[in-house]
């Protein structure tokens, strides 16, 4: 295996490679969790081709099998909030130090140990040497506590690279409101004492 580093991809064979990849490994976290989004071919083109975003891809032979896109300007994302990183970070803002990872996929048929570690030694060395605020965002699926999980191996990875501290900056989660008939619905309801001694249901929402 080995990588390599893109900007502005404009080959439309090599778009294609890079979708299908996409695609295939994102499937599974599309389907698994309500917090990701998997972008539209349009969308993903839209990311591959901007200037201010580095593209790492692994290969075997010549079948990418892993790829990481990381945007250098949050201005540019639709998905972080400038004016938070502007408020809470602002001379890494003013700086344009504050960099975010938007998205990590790996080929389900891959070594995803080694194709991980290939990413985060090319990656990673490049945002070490820049001095980012690295952000980045992982569902429940990978990261079910605050602790742990991908975030804790991220951060191991940073390690091999430079000096490196994890920030927790913040955690959203996601509620619905279920008007269907109550006999249609997939809850759990149970009768639970209230702080106050008195019977109250809990409506679990699946």
């Amino acid at each position: 295996m080995f990588v390599t580093r893109h900007s502005n991809v404009v080959d439309l064979a090599l778009r294609e490679k890079l979708w299908n990849l996409y695609r295939r490994a994102y499937r599974q976290t599309a389907e698994s969790t309500v917090t990701h989004e998997m972008l539209e071919q349009v969308e993903f083109n839209e990311q591959i081709t901007r200037d201010s975003n580095r593209v790492w891809v692994v290969w075997s032979d010549s079948q990418p099998v892993a790829m990481t896109l990381v945007s250098t300007d949050v201005r540019a994302t639709r998905w972080l909030s400038e004016v938070y990183f502007e408020k809470h970070f602002p001379d890494r803002f003013g700086a344009g130090q504050v960099h975010y990872i938007v998205w990590v996929v790996v080929d389900a048929g891959a070594d995803a140990h080694g194709a991980n570690s290939l990413l985060a030694r090319q990656a990673l060395t490049v945002e070490a040497k820049d001095g980012a605020l690295l952000v980045f965002d992982v569902p429940d699926l990978h990261q079910p506590h605050a602790t742990g999980g991908a975030a804790e191996l991220l951060l191991r990875m940073a390690k091999t690279v430079g000096e490196v501290e994890l920030v927790p900056i913040s955690t959203q989660r996601y509620f619905a409101l279920d008007f269907a008939p109550k006999n249609s619905r997939n809850t759990d309801n149970r009768v639970v004492q209230t702080a106050n001694g008195q019977d109250s249901k809990r409506v679990v929402l699946r």
